[in-house]
């Protein structure tokens, strides 16, 4: 056992987990990972939570209660999912404070049905904010083309957020720009822009199942050879956007007014293609300010064996420009992948959503009270 994730966190890289469940809440475990693995953060979203609920049978007691109570499916699940994010974020809370508040946050998702509707989303995030009651919370918020003014309003409440969902670099920018409007907006309405945290979370795994995908089917030398760089390429290029962005003149001025940074946080850094090392998406995006959002079986795999050689951010850009040119130039539309990606991604995550009032509405029947 190498102690791997103490150096990637000496780096600057916060290590946040990318699961949650009451069983890993009750059990101790997430305690644990933060007390021994380093974890200073954990993220869920739709898919998390369906799995979490069901799996086994740590909600019953809170299911039955619900069902006595006749609430409605949509209710139900705020209620459970909200109190695990509440549970956690207590758990976590240590780390905040000794943090400033940079991490130890806990992020919840809007529901993913309302990805293309701004005023919906942001009076969700509202809604989201009130019910967990955790200053350590950050609302999970999707880059859609609605998303963007939606991220600007939240942000311009006080609310913290994580951005989701980021697969191209104009995106990103966007996102960065919704954010500081949001400060903007928090400055003149006089809040504390320190209180006001945020992290953007550029997808990476999916970028080369995408491209590597139609780089097979092209199947020459060439083509081969770009296998496994494009995901990489473009989160090293989201970095240096990150970079130009926060030493803007007008990040400046939010600087002055002790605004944060708002971090890129590498999210679905899983391999999914086994030929590839199962560390890949951490130890080639290491660099400062940065957050990496690991599955269970990514953390441990980098706690056995991952190799962090300090910042391998650092001068790749011409390289990556480079890489995705080369894709490009091969007839691969960065563009079109991109925005496939996109609405792939809200797709997935509104599917999970569904499924999760499916499960929800049979265990709420389940453990309904008897008549009489």
């Amino acid at each position: 056992m190498t102690d791997a994730l103490k150096r990637l966190s000496d780096e600057g890289v916060a290590i946040w987990l990318d699961d949650l469940s009451r069983q890993r809440i009750t059990s101790g475990n997430l305690a644990e990972l933060i007390d021994q693995q380093h974890v200073v953060g954990v993220t869920t979203n739709p898919s998390i939570f369906q799995k979490a609920i069901s799996t086994g049978h740590g909600y019953d007691q809170q299911l039955g209660d619900l069902a006595a109570r006749e609430v409605t499916v949509e209710e139900a699940i705020r209620m459970i999912t909200t109190a695990d994010v509440r549970d956690a974020a207590d758990i976590l809370r240590p780390v905040f404070d000794a943090t400033g508040g940079q991490d130890g946050r806990v992020s919840i998702e809007v529901d993913p049905r309302l990805a293309h509707n701004t005023r919906a989303t942001t009076a969700e995030a509202r809604q989201l904010a009130w019910l967990v009651d955790r200053p350590n919370t950050l609302i999970k918020i999707p880059a859609t083309r609605a998303g963007i003014p939606a991220i600007t309003e939240t942000i311009g409440l006080g609310i913290s957020v994580n951005v989701t969902l980021i697969f191209s670099l104009e995106r990103y920018r966007e996102v960065m720009d919704a954010y500081l409007a949001g400060l903007e907006k928090a400055k003149a309405a006089g809040l504390d822009l320190s209180k006001i945290h945020s992290v953007a979370s550029f997808f990476v795994s999916r970028v080369d199942t995408e491209i590597d995908k139609r780089l097979d089917g092209i199947g020459t030398d060439e083509a081969k050879a770009l296998k496994g760089k494009a995901a990489l390429a473009n989160a090293r290029l989201a970095y240096q956007a990150y970079e130009e962005v926060f030493s803007s003149d007008r990040w400046a001025a939010l600087d002055k007014a002790n605004a944060n940074k708002q971090r890129p946080l590498w999210a679905s850094t899983g391999v999914k293609d086994p030929s590839y090392k199962d560390t890949l998406y951490v130890d080639e995006l290491v660099a400062p300010g940065t957050v990496n959002t690991m599955p269970e079986a990514t953390l441990e795999a980098t706690a056995d064996h991952g190799q962090i050689t300090g910042n391998t951010i650092a001068g790749t850009y011409e390289q990556a420009r480079a890489e995705l040119d080369a894709v490009e130039k091969l007839g691969i539309s960065y563009n079109e992948v991109v925005q496939l990606l996109e609405d792939e991604g809200v797709d997935k995550f509104e599917a999970s959503w569904n499924d999760l009032l499916k499960s929800t509405e049979a265990e709420l029947k389940r453990l309904a009270p008897s008549e009489g």
